[in-house]
């Protein structure tokens, strides 16, 4: 365990504003700071940071809170002990390595396993081995100099060339397979063997130019056709995207999003650096967020099939909650990016790109290709279809303006369109307070509480260990008091999630001193997060006096000492009755 102090000097060196300002822009709110949340989508801004002594944030929204240190963990996906690397990394401090005990694999031995991975890869290329990933290279025309600036690479056709070539580096077993560049055989459990096989590999390197997972296009007709990396103790898919260690310095004029690996090279091939790819999956909430992080402005660039329209759906969705002004990408005449430039030239493309079409724009493009509205029964679907999307859109201004532009495309009356629209909102809002009259029922019969599931059991109790482990969070020399006087152990505590938390704070205390960073060894960032509430809930009330903590304390130990009576009465009673029960059957 890393000492409380250094934990402390690491924090005083890092200041949250500073850390968390470099990842989303802060406004000053009174004495504290103010952003939409980097961890779920927005737009009004419900991120507080705060700044004072105990820096921390909190999110009034989904509930995501801690220090500087669970905040690293969460954006840039690290265990605690590689969190506290980055940060001390960020202010030039060494931590005692010899109170650095990380348990399994670490983040910084996958990034060192990947680097020479991705050597190995591109090596291959160059043997006789890699014949096949060169003719493949060559038949989709890419350059010597754009093979090297991606790193990209052949797997030979082989169980065990990496494997071999990662152990005689010194990577072991466990580090390959945590790695996902080896995984374990069925068969054999003592056994592994290579994940990518014969397959075109495609490095994924992070904007500090840490190659963190592969991608692996097979050659031919097998399956699947591209093979990613799975998460990894470096890798986060659904938080990394492709080729964005370029593209960020590009996006001054807005990203292009694609959906595969070949279409973002062939693009920035062609001059358009700008080019993105998700990793394998559709779109996700951390990627919109990850690209209004660089830009405002993004055109999606997807297939021209179903599948490719219902991803650019869930795009646009997702970007326009993350506050990112979306456009869609048709390509006339090829199904990617990759097939036109090569049958039209960059030139054209780039007269293609300019005519990207706004959301609403290409939803009324989609429903015509859709249906027919020659038919009355096509007709009434297309309009409905429209109203669903116009309804879906909170800003009236807009709405008044695509009901205009839906009633003069379909040849139908303005009112009618809107008379739709207006009986669309009024389901939706029904549902709503139906949904919410249920969530306040779930939260008020506890069963919403994944963290704390017994809270409901014994209400009093659990409102006074919220106060007590509120104040001692928020105020720490009310740790110093209940350890020093041993005010309560965690038999006074009824409830498991609290009674853990007040046994993690007061161990750490009593084996050398307690920093709120240090609850991510402990806990998952949610728990951490409930923690975090009740400091924050504690910290808003005026009056958090000696008084008022030693009163909560003395309610505290008679709750438990009455709990404890209950149930021993309960356990009496129960035997007495089936001693009874046993006497009437004799």
């Amino acid at each position: 365990m890393i000492p409380a102090g250094v934990i402390e000097d690491l924090k005083y060196r890092n200041s949250i504003e500073d850390v968390i300002g470099s990842y989303i822009p802060l406004k000053r709110a009174g004495s504290n700071l103010k952003a939409c949340c980097p961890f779920h989508s927005e737009k009004t801004p419900s991120f507080t940071v705060y700044t004072g002594e105990d820096g921390h944030f909190f999110c009034y929204g989904c509930g995501a809170g801690g220090d500087v240190v669970s905040f690293i963990m969460r954006m840039e996906n690290l265990d605690y002990v590689p969190a506290l690397r980055f940060l001390a990394d960020r202010c030039g401090m060494t931590l005692p390595e010899d109170d650095v005990k990380p348990g399994g694999v670490t983040r910084t031995r996958v990034l060192e396993m990947n680097l020479t991975a991705a050597k190995f890869f591109r090596s291959q290329l160059s043997q006789p081995t890699g014949e096949a990933g060169r003719a493949y290279l060559e038949t989709r025309q890419l350059s010597g100099s754009i093979v090297k600036r991606f790193g990209l690479g052949y797997a030979p056709d082989s169980f065990s060339a990496l494997r071999d070539h990662l152990r005689s580096a010194g990577f072991t077993e466990e580090e390959m397979t945590e790695g996902y560049l080896c995984q374990r055989s069925r068969k054999n459990e003592k056994s592994i063997y290579d994940c990518f096989r014969g397959r075109i590999m495609f490095p994924i390197i992070d904007v500090a130019g840490n190659v963190i997972a592969f991608g692996g296009r097979v050659l031919g007709d097998g399956q699947p056709k591209y093979l990613n990396s799975a998460d990894t103790p470096a890798f986060k898919k659904s938080k990394n995207l492709f080729a964005l260690n370029y593209a960020k310095n590009h996006a001054s004029d807005g990203l292009i999003l694609c959906e595969g690996y070949m279409d973002v090279i062939a693009l920035h091939a062609a001059g358009f650096q700008n080019a993105v790819a998700t990793l394998g999956t559709a779109i996700t909430p951390e990627q919109a967020r990850l690209m209004k992080k660089y830009t405002d402005k993004v055109v999606i660039s997807y297939d021209s099939d179903e599948a490719g329209q219902r991803a650019a759906d869930k795009a646009l969705r997702l970007l326009d909650a993350a506050g990112v002004n979306a456009r869609v990408l048709s390509i006339p005449g090829a199904k990617d990016p990759d097939e036109y430039i090569k049958r039209f030239g960059a030139e054209s493309f780039s007269r293609v790109l300019s005519g990207s079409k706004a959301p609403f724009d290409y939803k009324i493009e989609k429903t015509l290709q859709k249906f027919d509205i020659t038919k009355p029964e096509e007709k009434v679907r297309a309009v409905r279809s429209l109203c669903e999307a116009i309804a879906a859109i909170p800003s009236w201004i807009e709405q008044d303006i695509y009901a205009q532009r839906t009633a003069h495309t379909l040849e139908m009356d303005e009112k009618s369109i809107k008379m739709e629209i207006e009986r669309i909102l009024k389901r939706k809002a029904a549902a709503y307070k139906k949904e919410r009259r249920e969530q306040i029922l779930r939260e008020t019969s506890g069963s919403s509480d994944r963290i704390n599931p017994d809270k409901m059991k014994e209400r009093t109790s659990n409102s006074l260990e919220q106060m007590v482990l509120g104040m001692m969070l928020a105020f720490p020399e009310y740790i110093e008091k209940v350890c020093r006087k041993q005010l309560l152990t965690a038999d006074d505590f009824y409830t498991g999630f609290n009674k853990k938390l007040f046994s993690t704070i007061t161990e750490c205390y009593q084996s050398g001193g307690f920093d709120a960073a240090m609850l991510s060894q402990f806990f998952s960032q949610d728990e951490v997060s409930k923690a975090a509430k009740y400091a924050s809930d504690r910290r808003k009330l005026s009056d958090n006096g000696n008084a008022v903590f030693m009163d909560a304390v003395t309610k505290l130990h008679e709750e438990a000492v009455r709990i404890r009576e209950k149930t021993a009465g309960g356990e009496d009673d129960l035997a007495t009755l089936i001693e009874r029960r046993r006497r009437e059957q004799e």
